[in-house]
């Protein structure tokens, strides 16, 4: 289909003038490019036909002015390039075909910087282009960063998958991307959203919002390990967890254990607590159930640095042999459930039961009860 010539004159137009980024919106007809003055140009597409018909040729100029060819991004991208493989020359093309699938493969590509998040963001906004280019550190150290941090947070109440929910939360509290006000208005909505809690969990777990006391024994534990904590991981990580950050990371878990909306929240939620009980040792055990754990707890138990903790703290070997357990929680603690069930809330937790109730009881020592 031949464009109108209204048209075909004003795209050229724009494309002598070098935008950065060109998007389309279907529904308005219009198509906008950003220029480097930092404006941006509209244009009201008059479609001769066709609309649909008419809009794969508006993309066909683009495709043969930006890539030398009609075919457009899947063409290209066969041509030239696998997906997160593109030199930055080529990831400056992309931004040029008003496509949100060449605008995914910019913000995947391990070429992104931020200039290009910030071109790539305005080309096309998108919760999951935002997770994507907040994995590149480039980007959260920039000036993008933390625009899409708050566009995450501000789009969770109309996220329905728990993972993304887990995610967008952990990304946006990457350092330097949202205000202490803003974490705290944050947490504050974990009251209501169980998923927010694991975000934190796995993204400041020694930095939770929320004020409560060290473990009882704390004092007695850190004068007895005070000759170990400099060579014996195990002790440091037991003082951790007795301290008051320690103690919060672990009433947060507790409150994901007792009410998980769904199985991928109980499955992030026991990743973060392996991930928080790493530095003791090799995380994660065999793929074994909870009662097998317990029984490998006996064996991590009689290993050097556990052995020279439980002989300078006696009173802490509970504490001890249920870090031991969490630290190497996988999917095989939860397979018996989930293996015969697809079922979510309350009967999710009903059926969940001997699994959590067990760990639960794992965090008792840990807490002081």
């Amino acid at each position: 289909m031949e464009l109108s010539s209204e048209d075909a004159l004003r795209l050229n137009v724009l494309l002598a003038n070098h935008p950065l980024a060109i998007r389309i919106n279907e529904s308005r007809l219009t198509l906008d490019g950003l220029l480097a003055t930092g404006g941006a140009t509209s244009i009201r597409l008059n479609p001769t036909g066709d609309a649909e018909k008419y809009l794969r040729a508006v993309r066909a100029l683009l495709s043969e002015h930006a890539l030398g060819n009609p075919g457009g991004y899947p063409l290209y991208l066969q041509r030239w390039t696998r997906m997160g493989r593109m030199r930055e020359e080529s990831l400056e093309q992309l931004l040029l075909l008003g496509e949100p699938t060449a605008v995914f493969a910019v913000v995947c590509a391990s070429g992104l910087t931020d200039e290009l998040a910030r071109r790539a963001w305005w080309a096309y906004e998108d919760a999951e282009n935002a997770r994507r280019m907040l994995c590149t550190p480039e980007v959260v150290a920039g000036e993008t960063g933390p625009e899409l941090a708050r566009y995450l947070v501000e789009f969770l109440p109309f996220e329905s998958d728990s993972e993304a929910v887990t995610e967008s939360v952990r990304l946006a509290l990457q350092p330097g991307l949202l205000e202490a006000d803003e974490i705290a208005a944050l947490w504050q909505r974990s009251a209501r959203k169980t998923t927010i809690l694991v975000g934190f969990m796995l993204a400041l777990p020694d930095a939770i919002p929320e004020e409560l006391p060290p473990h009882p024994e704390t004092a007695r534990w850190r004068e007895a390990l005070q000759g170990s904590v400099a060579h014996n991981p195990v002790a440091a990580q037991l003082l951790r967890t007795a301290s008051a950050s320690g103690q919060a990371f672990l009433d947060t878990f507790e409150r994901v254990l007792r009410k998980p909306p769904s199985p991928d929240v109980v499955t992030s939620a026991l990743e973060a607590m392996v991930a928080y009980q790493a530095p003791a040792g090799p995380a994660e055990g065999p793929d074994a159930t909870l009662d097998e754990l317990q029984r490998l707890a006996e064996q991590v138990m009689a290993e050097p640095a556990w052995r020279e903790c439980a002989a300078a703290a006696p009173t802490a070997i509970p504490a001890l042999r249920a870090m031991a357990i969490l630290g190497r929680l996988n999917y095989g603690v939860l397979r018996p459930v989930f293996s015969g069930t697809d079922a979510i809330g309350s009967l999710m937790r009903k059926k969940l039961q001997p699994v959590t109730e067990p760990l639960l009881g794992l965090l008792g020592p840990l807490r002081g009860r």
